[in-house]
């Protein structure tokens, strides 16, 4: 019997040095279904966009002889080079970005890219940053939707996209099969603190167009380095909502920060979040 959900690994959850066979044989190891390549601001991992034709088939050598996929991507690099930059050499680096990083997704077999829910991030955002964001975004669903690859926002840690209702608003302009949402629900139990709305409720706003979710730890007014089981997240009420959706791929977020046991902690949070996803679908009856 096929498994009932899928959970990923976030590639930052291991040490940076290892490589790529042994990333993919740890993620097995600690419970884990497949793997979540970051793309961030970082010149090393931007340099992945550049990978040669012979560097692309090696890394996907590597999937086929461990038996672990990397099936989505974390396309934060847009942070740096976003899609609403005032500066034209960055606005035009952003859509280079966006092509680049769909051709890797096409040569890996990567069906998912999670894109960063910001105008702007290193400038101040105005009506000018959001009328560029939204007409360079309409630009990167049409390079997605020809190559197949579903993009998805992630909710984030600032107010112009920090709740799945906002997400909406662009998923509804663009309206495009090509376009969803991919929250985080950490992130989003930030944001039920500071507008009272709850994540169940605002997870439901996205009914339909979520395509994956984030499952991390937070608590009011942190978003990173959080221990699974120490925060606030609300994974009853996100859950809840996604698996009624039909919500069935997860990755669990969380960061290597020296550890010499990352090995079992990357295993712990395996556990952890499959605990909170299965009762979830034994409180759906499923």
């Amino acid at each position: 019997m096929s498994k009932k959900y899928l959970l990923g690994m976030y590639e930052k959850a291991v040490p940076s040095e290892l490589t790529w066979i042994e990333r993919l044989e740890v993620a097995r190891a600690c419970g884990f279904d497949y793997v979540e390549m970051s793309v961030d601001e970082s010149d090393a991992r931007l340099e992945r966009l550049e990978w040669s034709p012979g560097e692309r088939r090696q890394l996907v050598r590597a999937m086929d002889n461990t038996g672990t996929l990397i099936r989505s991507m974390c396309l934060s690099g847009h942070r740096k080079y976003p899609l609403g930059a005032s500066d034209p050499a960055v606005e035009a680096r952003s859509l280079e970005i966006m092509k680049k990083a769909l051709d890797l997704a096409c040569d890996l077999g990567i069906r998912t890219i999670q894109l960063a829910g910001y105008d702007v991030y290193y400038e101040e955002g105005t009506p000018e940053t959001r009328k560029r964001f939204e007409e360079n975004l309409a630009r990167a669903v049409e390079m997605a939707s020809r190559v197949g690859v579903l993009l998805g926002f992630e909710t984030m840690e600032t107010p112009f996209m920090d709740t799945v209702e906002k997400a909406m608003r662009y998923v509804d302009l663009i309206d495009s099969p090509y376009l969803g949402v991919y929250p985080d629900l950490g992130n989003l139990t930030n944001a039920s603190f500071l507008y009272g709305k709850s994540v169940r409720d605002d997870v439901a706003t996205g009914r339909g167009h979520i395509i994956a979710a984030h499952c991390k730890e937070t608590v009011a007014g942190k978003y990173r380095e959080i221990p699974f089981g120490t925060g606030t997240t609300d994974y009853e009420g996100g859950l809840d909502e996604l698996v009624a959706q039909g919500v069935r791929r997860f990755v669990a977020e969380f960061w290597y920060v020296g550890s010499d046991a990352w090995r079992e902690e990357a295993a712990e949070a395996s556990s952890f979040v499959r605990g909170k996803i299965d009762a979830a679908f034994e409180r759906a009856g499923l």
